[in-house]
């Protein structure tokens, strides 16, 4: 695949490029351009990101950061067996916890909520810091929900980092979760709240929180553009109007009370004629006498 000429490798981390320094330098520069690739498109272009990934893993299957962007690649594409392979395959090679919260959404992906509470309960959680035990508590409140046990989801989100008022990188995703959960057992007046809070500690834009918001307010957006656009459609339609040819039946109007006039106009001469007509006799008349 295709790679711009100001890609050249040297975006990635640090951590990733140590990586593939087990790689001939050549092979190392190719895989480090495909995974900066991967991760310039992985948001807006899911399936242009999921190629690259597996020019990647072609190129380097043995390198614990190619197999977790494969995984990353994969799980944007709705592809959770293949991300949960990849995330499996990562975790074996480096032994860390940090990909265990996202294997477990891939559980609820497959439609294995269950499992994926499971994995919540799990030795591996206590592994995790601060962040990651946020997106475990996430994972398991949807798996709550997956399985339609509402209020128990609403309990799961329950936590001190909900609590807080500090902001941190989270927070938005924590509130929102929440404000949705509430919303889906008929809390509107908490919801709302929830969904405000949610608004203040969204800086990077991450949720939908400002629109559920305004939502729930009956606040309705026009778009701008389209409405001039209706305007000139309008204006347009007048000067078709003004424009158009005569129609027919206009013209058969207007011929039809033609003739009409050509027909007094007959009369009349006829009517002259007759008056001309009888003076004749009448003079007639007076010269015998």
């Amino acid at each position: 695949m295709p790679i711009p000429e100001d890609v050249t490798g040297d975006e990635i981390d640090k951590d990733v490029r140590q990586e593939l320094q087990s790689l001939p330098k050549t092979l190392a520069e190719d895989v480090a351009r495909n995974l900066v690739m991967v991760a310039r498109l992985i948001d807006e272009d899911p399936e242009g990101a999921y190629g690259y990934s597996k020019v990647a893993l072609r190129l380097a299957s043995r390198v614990a950061a190619v197999r977790e962007a494969a995984g990353f690649a994969a799980y944007a594409n709705q592809k959770y067996s293949e991300a949960l392979a990849e995330f499996r395959a990562a975790r074996r090679m480096t032994g860390s916890a940090e990909l265990w919260p996202v294997m477990a959404d891939c559980e609820r992906g497959l439609g294995r909520p269950e499992k994926a509470l499971d994995m919540a309960g799990a030795p591996e959680v206590h592994k995790l810091d601060k962040a990651g035990q946020v997106e475990m508590r996430l994972v398991a409140a949807g798996a709550r929900r997956d399985m339609d046990q509402l209020d128990a989801a609403i309990v799961t989100l329950q936590s001190s980092e909900l609590a807080s008022n500090s902001i941190q990188p989270w927070t938005a995703r924590l509130r929102y979760a929440y404000a949705d959960a509430l919303l889906a057992v008929g809390r509107e007046d908490e919801a709302r709240e929830w969904f405000a809070k949610a608004v203040e500690a969204d800086r990077d834009g991450s949720t939908d929180a400002s629109d559920r918001l305004a939502e729930m307010d009956g606040v309705e957006f026009v778009d701008a553009l389209d409405e001039h656009e209706g305007e000139g459609d309008s204006a347009d339609a007048k000067t078709a109007d003004a424009d158009a040819p005569e129609v027919p039946e206009a013209k058969a109007a207007e011929a039809e009370a033609d003739d009409s006039a050509d027909d007094d106009l007959v009369d009349d001469e006829g009517d002259d004629e007759g008056d001309t007509e009888g003076d004749e006799k009448r003079d007639e008349q007076r010269d015998k006498d």
